[in-house]
């Protein structure tokens, strides 16, 4: 399974139900790797998106504790046991965790490869993604140039969990 993240130097990714920053290269990249696959987010990350609508082209898979909650045009789950149970019908290359902050948390273990824009800023921020770099069962495997974008610099890194 992978997830992918924008963070920035101190891993955070959200302040106030928001992204931190809004990258083009970023958002491209994002929608190459996650179209026509598996997406998993949360009911909050959902209501961030353009009319709180699941994203297109993609199988979307809310995990929220609310058992009221519906959407449509997405499969919605009550927990980590039976988002788990979902996901056996897909490839596990097929899935991409996509937030928020619980949803990374309650996945990573799960996780084999993780996409993170690493944002070379410090944010206000009350979101935070895991710092795999001080984790000793994930390497960085791939990094990119440095890239910019309207004065911030960020890479793309392709960290893997360590058998």
């Amino acid at each position: 399974m992978n997830l992918i993240v924008a963070v920035d130097n101190n891993w955070a990714i959200g302040n106030k139900g928001e992204l931190l920053v809004h990258i083009s290269e970023d958002l491209k990249r994002f929608k190459e790797l996650t179209t026509g696959k598996v997406v998993v987010l949360g009911r909050k990350t959902l209501s961030t998106f353009p009319n709180g609508q699941p994203l297109k082209n993609r199988t979307n898979i809310i995990l929220s504790h609310d058992l009221e909650y519906t959407v449509s045009n997405a499969l919605v789950v009550h927990s980590v046991n039976e988002l788990l149970t979902q996901l056996k019908i897909y490839p596990k290359d097929s899935v991409f965790i996509i937030g928020g902050a619980s949803v990374y948390n309650a996945m990573l273990p799960y996780c084999d490869v993780a996409y993170i824009t690493k944002i070379d800023y410090e944010y206000d921020a009350d979101a935070y993604f895991p710092d795999l770099s001080a984790e000793l069962n994930w390497e960085m495997i791939e990094i990119s140039d440095i890239k910019c974008d309207s004065g911030i610099k960020y890479t793309f890194q392709t960290w893997k969990r360590v058998v």
